[in-house]
């Protein structure tokens, strides 16, 4: 288990349909063990698989934190029955590649590469992918490569207009989550062989 008093900062972008109601359920469940809760997210892959993101409040997840989130949310989703069909249970970390969901994960990870959809058009478009820059009051700052000649490579773009938005895999970013991984395992005093992206299968 996770620090019992996890942060409890409020994500920003959240889910909607089957996945809300699922969110709705799991969320209390998970931030009630320590955890933070990512993403819940349904697909069609050998039948259908509920997939739960979470992590600690410093980002790791290791295969046990994986286990006790499923050990706990597994009754209350059979009690709440959000899903009325059988389904696959994955509990997961966020991944390298992961969403970016709350305000400080664009703190963060500013200076890296993230792919950002809005649900209402900035400069006429609604697909972007650049390099994070920050926040800058309710907007997230994104420096983007693919603009004409002369034109403003910088946007301002309102978090509240955020549908969806998720890191790049780069070398920098792979480098830049093991350095924060082993400051986490060093902090923890855990061994190098505890924290993993691996997931855990109801």
């Amino acid at each position: 288990m996770a620090d019992s008093n996890p942060d409890s900062e409020a994500r920003i972008i959240v889910e909607s349909g089957v996945d809300a109601r699922v969110a709705a359920i799991a969320e209390p469940v998970v931030e009630g063990l320590g955890y933070r809760l990512v993403r819940v997210k349904t697909s069609r892959r050998n039948g259908l698989t509920l997939q739960i993101m979470a992590e600690r409040p410093d980002g790791t997840m290791s295969v046990s934190d994986c286990e006790a989130i499923s050990r706990d949310l597994s009754p209350a989703l059979d009690v709440e029955d959000p899903i009325s069909e059988a389904y696959h249970l994955e509990v997961s970390s966020p991944g390298i590649d992961r969403p970016l969901v709350r305000r400080s994960d664009f703190e963060r990870w500013a200076g890296h590469v993230a792919k950002i959809e809005l649900t209402v058009p900035v400069e006429g478009r609604r697909r972007f992918r650049g390099t994070v820059l920050g926040l800058e009051g309710d907007d997230v700052a994104l420096k983007v490569d693919d603009v004409p000649e002369g034109a403003t490579d910088r946007f301002r773009l309102p978090l509240s207009a955020i549908g969806e938005a998720k890191l790049v895999l780069t070398d920098a970013l792979i480098e830049d989550t093991l350095r924060q991984a082993k400051a986490a395992r060093a902090a923890a005093g855990l061994d190098d062989e505890d924290l993993t992206d691996e997931s855990s299968d109801a």
